[in-house]
């Protein structure tokens, strides 16, 4: 039997597969603020002058990334509940898991605009009396995070991409939402082609955004 395309699948599913694109916004955004947060503190605790300090930072990012967000969201959701007797909801186990796993890749993100910012901006804050904490704060860090800033956009983009995974602990998110409403018109088509759609979208708005700001940034140094 040939395959009957049917556009009206695809504007019948948008009103629901919005409610699924709302979840996934929030799960990124808040992901993202308690990423940002925590891969701030890792990223400065991998430049202490204590090795003890390095090692648990380090000790954090590489295991983080080099594990699979999928399978620690299964051990998040499924593991620690039957270790610890505990119970998460599904949306805040997608929001811990963003943020652990956004957190150890802006660890190094941070890590690497501190260390790019010259080694004389230090020594001239300590020189005007500044302690080594002002000096991060009031001269270092603002430099470093306009230089933050692209592959912050990055990985917004990546990790709002990678929600689609929480599907399998039972988030409410875009790709979830296309499955149920699959389940039900049998258009597997028509829907995931919306639910691809509907991720270009966000991406590109995103893609937009960060290239505009990019831009005044670049025109602010000019000046």
């Amino acid at each position: 039997m040939a395959f009957d395309f049917e556009p009206s699948v695809m504007i019948d599913s948008v009103p629901t597969l919005m409610s699924g694109a709302g979840m996934t916004i929030v799960i990124t955004l808040g992901g993202l603020m308690f990423g940002f947060a925590l891969g701030a503190v890792a990223g400065l605790m991998k430049l202490s002058r204590s090795m003890f300090v390095r090692k648990i930072a380090g000790l954090y990012v590489e295991v983080i990334r080099g594990t699979p967000m999928l399978v620690q969201a299964m051990f998040l959701y499924f593991g620690l509940p039957m270790a610890l007797g505990i119970r998460i909801s599904a949306l805040a186990a997608g929001i811990i898991i963003i943020a652990i796993n956004s957190g150890a890749y802006i660890a190094e993100i941070v890590r690497g605009a501190v260390q790019s910012i010259d080694v004389g901006q230090m020594e001239a804050g300590r020189t005007i009396g500044l302690t080594r904490g002002q000096t991060m704060r009031y001269i270092i860090w603002p430099q470093a995070f306009k230089r933050m800033i692209p592959p912050l956009g990055n990985q917004f983009i990546i990790s709002l991409k990678d929600t689609s995974l929480l599907m399998i602990i039972g988030v409410g998110e875009l790709l979830r939402t296309g499955d149920e409403i699959v389940a039900v018109n049998f258009r597997a088509f028509e829907v995931y082609l919306t639910v691809g759609l509907m991720y270009l979208a966000m991406t590109m708005s995103i893609a937009k955004v960060l290239n505009i700001v990019e831009k005044r940034l670049h025109l602010k140094t000019q000046r």
